[in-house]
């Protein structure tokens, strides 16, 4: 069913970034997002701290996106947000503003599962990007989660593989802090991965069955080498910083590279389609890269600005559902732990 001129407002508000996006037709024409600075200076993200941030930034993010898209609030048909997974005061300031203006405007109110949006991010035109044919794997990899979906439609999706503990993002900003660089740490770390030895220094992989990961076992490792060696050589962080940089990023590439391989194996399933903050790391875009010569596969890897959280993912999610009148009532609730 092909409904014309359909306007979407995604809002975005899981973590610690308010976004706002105007969708026409599935083609991105405003993607806002505020970022919170205030989490620096803890190392991580504080929820209390983000839900404040929130409310100062949700009303200017969403007027900018409107104004930048060049409509008003009258010409949308429908406002799709973030339902979860996610943190809860942070979804509660989207939710609410999102059921409110839809109310206000009486145009339908559209719920997202913010991991499903990852993976349709895919699905958003863009010159320059080709969409994946269904079936595909997807590979959702961000700061607060690590999964391996089968993807038979944009509606039926197969959680087949997940972390048992921490996501691999974590396991990025953990290294880094151990390493004293800033929050987060896996933008740094891939940056200084590409001036150092990959194989420097060997950390062992985890052993976990079947296509699950596990990264808290690697973390203690890292904290463990770094302490030992440091014991020996005060100087030994700041003397081999690319090397250890280069030998984590390398070894986390390789614990996700070897469940894709698994997960293709099983399900016959050759192309792969890569989602979440971390899928801007070069070190992963590379591997991707090279399996599409070695194995055949077929690797899809979205425009940058689609990688981190942001509500153009949102917005296309909406108006897919727009599509099938799959609207979502009043009562609506937002849900910190949502399954896909």
């Amino acid at each position: 069913m092909h409904k014309e001129n359909v306007y979407i407002l995604g809002i975005e508000s899981s973590c610690d970034d308010t976004a706002a996006a105007v969708l026409h037709n599935g083609k991105v024409l405003s993607n806002i997002i505020a970022n919170q600075s205030i989490h620096e200076a803890y190392g991580g993200v504080v929820p209390e701290l983000a839900s404040r941030a929130h409310q100062q930034n949700i009303v200017p993010v969403v007027d900018q996106a409107l104004k930048t898209a060049g409509i008003s609030k009258n010409q949308l048909s429908a406002v799709a947000f973030t339902k979860g997974p996610g943190l809860m005061g942070s979804l509660l300031v989207g939710s609410s503003f999102a059921k409110s203006l839809a109310f206000g405007l009486d145009i339908p109110l559209i719920e997202v599962n913010h991991m499903q949006a990852h993976i349709l991010a895919h699905f958003i035109d863009k010159e320059g990007y080709e969409k994946p044919e269904f079936p595909f794997l997807a590979m959702t990899i961000s700061g607060g989660h690590t999964q391996i979906v089968r993807v038979d439609d944009a509606f039926d999706m197969t959680v087949i593989g997940e972390t048992i503990d921490d996501a691999v993002g974590e396991a990025f900003d953990k290294s880094g802090k151990l390493l004293g660089l800033g929050y987060p740490a896996g933008p740094e770390i891939d940056k200084r991965a590409k001036l150092g030895d990959p194989k420097a220094y060997k950390f062992t992989k985890p052993k976990v069955k079947g296509l699950n990961f596990s990264f808290s076992g690697l973390k203690t490792a890292i904290l463990y080498f770094i302490r030992d060696q440091s014991k020996n050589n005060p100087e030994f962080i700041a003397q081999n910083l690319n090397a250890i940089c280069a030998s984590i990023q390398y070894t986390i590439v390789g614990i996700l590279m070897d469940k894709l391989k698994l997960a293709v194996q099983e399900t016959g399933i050759k192309s792969i389609a890569i989602g979440g903050g971390v899928s801007a790391n070069s070190g992963i875009r590379t591997a991707l890269k090279n399996t599409e010569q070695k194995y055949g596969w077929k690797t899809y890897i979205p425009a940058f600005e689609f990688t981190t959280d942001n509500a153009a993912m949102i917005g296309i999610v909406g108006y897919l559902k727009y599509l099938k009148n799959d609207f979502a009532p009043q009562n609506t609730m937002a849900t910190a732990r949502l399954k896909l």
